[in-house]
Order: C-alpha cells, then structure tokens, then sequence
C-alpha cells in the first residue's frame, strides 16, 4: 500500500499557527476562525489523524501519540521549522503534548477552551460513552445548550438563528462520527500526561470564554494551565464560551495574532542581545 497524502489547509501568509480541532475532529468545524486568522497568520489545520478524510496515519494501538505524530508530520510537509501550535478544546491537549516533546519546533503554544490533562470524564460523559452510536441524538440535544452563548456572541437570538443553523449545515455536511469521538476519549485514559506537559517552557496563552458561558469546558479547568505553565498569560474572547473560536471569529483571530507578534518581538530581542 503506497503511502497515504495528508490532507493540509495552508492558508494566509506570516508567523505560522498550526491549529488543531476539537473532540470532533473535523477542521471544517472552525472554518470561520481559519478564515479570520488568515487574515492576520499563515494557518496550517487538518482534520485529526483518525478521521477517513485527513489522510494520516493512525494506529489504534498507538492511539494519542499518533495526534502528536500528526503535528510534526504535518510541519515537515509544510517545510516549517517551528510554529505556534494552537488546540481548541481537546486539540488542546494535542497541542501541549507536542509542545513538551518538540521544543525546538515550538515558538509558542495557545491553548484555547482546552481540557488539561488532569481531565477525566464526568458522569455524563461516561453515560455517553456506553453506547455513543445508540445516545448520539443525546448528544446533538445536549448540544442546544450552546444557544445561549450563540445569543450572547451575537448579540441576540435574531441574530443567533441564522448563525446555528449555519452552524448546524456544517455538521451535516462534514457530521462527526460518535464512535470515533468516544475512542478519542477512552484513548485519554490510557495516559499520563500531567509531569509532560508541565515540562512546557514556550511562550503560551491560555484563551477562555467566559466562564457563565462556557458549558463545555469550564473556564476553571482550561486555566489549570496557568497552574502548570507560570510563563503563560490569559485572554477572554468576550461574550463567548466554548465556541468563540467560530462565534467571535475575528475576536479570536486578534488575541492569537497579537500573541504571534509579541512572540516575534521578544525572539528578535532575545537574537539581538545574544549578538
């Protein structure tokens, strides 16, 4: 069997921020922050290495570490050397992990409404996980909580409608897979990650929404990486929760931006004072 072709977005042009989707795995679903922070960054994203259409490698056996695998594979494709390496959610976890295996690839790392890796999932995630192909329409109803914060992003429900049911046409036209997202959890169990990524020394950004908002991850969780990391700062992306990345598109595109320039400004100082 020949070798399988990764499926890479490659998008804008500047300091590159490699992003990396949440528990569903699809890159489409953050299409609107991809947009708006290729206005600004060179933004390399993929669908997670176990979905048919990303066109990674992936081992069951290996499980986590194939996601990690994935990052690098995906700069040495691209030819970059280093980058900001962004994780949404459970992305997130992908992103410290690499972080603290590849420093030298890693000129910063933002974490954005991320589970740290102290998570383990609750009741109503393991409910969930009995039976994810059966409790999937559980799932999707679960998911109007989001509403609220869709109201709140912008500025109304007049407003929130037209942008849930765009919402709601991306996950028909590229729809997650339950049984895959509940492997990615169970992977979860099967590591320890905490003493890893603690070894993070990079330039990072913890981005949170509000925490009255943020149904998904709570704030509290996400910002047990300023626990971890003392060299990391924190940002809001204002009247979002777990969606900002989409629902406040430039808004995040901005906060990721100006952390990208920060980041170039003190490496630039750092060279200049060695020399």
């Amino acid at each position: 069997m020949g070798r399988k072709t990764l499926n890479i977005i490659d998008r804008g042009s500047g300091h590159a921020v490699v992003l990396i989707p949440g528990i569903q795995g699809r890159w489409e679903w953050m299409k609107p922050g991809v947009d708006a922070l290729a206005k600004r960054c060179r933004v390399i994203t993929f669908s997670l290495a176990d979905e048919p259409t990303s066109g990674a490698a992936f081992d069951a056996a290996t499980g986590f570490d194939c996601f990690v695998r994935q990052v690098e594979d995906t700069l040495d494709a691209r030819g970059v050397s280093s980058a900001i390496v962004c994780g949404v959610s459970y992305g997130g976890l992908i992103a410290a992990t690499f972080a603290a295996r590849h420093p030298d690839r890693t000129s910063g790392v933002v974490m954005v409404s991320a589970l740290p890796p102290s998570w383990r999932p609750d009741a109503r995630v393991k409910f969930l996980l009995r039976a994810p192909r059966l409790l999937s329409p559980v799932f999707c109803i679960n998911s109007v909580r989001l509403f609220r914060e869709m109201v709140a992003a912008k500025g109304g429900v007049t407003a929130a409608l037209p942008f849930a049911l765009g919402h709601i046409g991306t996950v028909i036209r590229h729809p997650f897979s339950p049984a895959i997202m509940a492997r990615r959890i169970t992977m979860l169990g099967r590591c320890s990650l905490e003493a890893e990524v603690a070894r993070v020394r990079a330039p990072a950004l913890v981005l949170t929404g509000e925490a009255t908002l943020d149904r998904v991850v709570p704030v509290s969780l996400t910002r047990e990486y300023l626990r971890l990391w003392p060299q990391a700062t924190a940002a809001t992306i204002e009247r979002s929760g777990h969606l900002g990345t989409i629902s406040r598109p430039e808004e995040f595109a901005d906060l990721i931006a100006r952390f990208a320039e920060a980041n170039a400004r003190h490496h630039d100082q750092r060279r200049r004072s060695v020399g």
